[in-house]
């Protein structure tokens, strides 16, 4: 069977942001990543595949293509053999008051798809992000979530606004904060973690009276930052450390 030059249309369509949100439709890819929203409240409209062994629920329509259809919609190198189409899920509107992971202008999608996968991990189930931050349906962040995207609350919200109001302490990172090893840090909190190039905003920034930093090592200390991932999971790990 091969894909129809409509289907074909609306996949590769679904690479941009604005017909993601037209069709209310987003792209996953791989076998792990797709079983993994398959085991999710969320609603798979369409699953394509090229290995006409694999199994799937029962309840799911399977199609199946060449593996010539499946790398001319497909967003990665080499297609891993499943590609399927889920539907945006309502976008939750109220806040926890447990640890709170804010990002301020994340460009980059991979960076955005660890730091959910990280919020996962450490048990962080809400994600703010500001509005000119990366769209988390982004076929790249979908594929370096591995399924997370599932399991956290995300939200893009006017952050100062959100900011201004929250009775939680707010953190930033920045490298004239407080030694993180050495801080008390809560158990529930605002982390705020800034863009890639040019870190948290001077609008975010002034909402903000605690700033943390992670310290180098090392006698030369040429590096001047980390990767804003990296930073998240350093951080993430000692607003955790008093939980075990």
């Amino acid at each position: 069977m091969s894909l129809s030059k409509n289907n074909t249309k609306l996949i590769t369509s679904l690479q941009q942001k604005k017909y993601r949100q037209k069709h209310n439709l987003f792209v996953a890819e791989g076998i792990k990543v797709v079983q993994e929203l398959l085991n999710s409240s969320l609603n798979c409209r369409a699953l394509y595949t090229t290995d006409a062994d694999l199994e799937w629920a029962s309840n799911i329509a399977v199609s199946l293509i060449s593996e010539a259809d499946l790398k001319k919609v497909s967003s990665l190198k080499s297609p891993n053999k499943v590609l399927a189409l889920f539907e945006i899920p309502e976008a939750p509107t109220s806040v926890s008051n447990d640890l709170t992971v804010v990002l301020d202008g994340i460009n980059d999608p991979g960076n955005l798809g660890t730091i959910i996968r990280l919020c996962d991990w450490f048990g962080v189930g809400q994600l703010l992000c500001s509005k000119n931050t990366v769209d988390c349906y982004n076929s790249k962040v979908i594929q370096a979530t591995m399924g997370s995207i599932t399991r956290v609350n995300i939200q893009y919200t006017d952050l100062v606004s959100f900011l201004e109001s929250t009775a939680q302490p707010v953190y930033i990172a920045d490298m004239d904060g407080t030694n993180v090893y050495t801080a008390e840090l809560p158990t529930n909190g605002v982390l705020v973690m800034g863009n890639e190039a040019n870190g948290v905003s001077d609008a975010v920034r002034t909402c903000v009276d605690r700033v943390l930093s992670i310290p180098r090592f090392g006698s030369l200390q040429k590096t001047e930052s980390l990767n804003v991932a990296t930073a998240t999971a350093i951080l993430l790990s000692e607003f955790r450390r008093g939980l075990k």
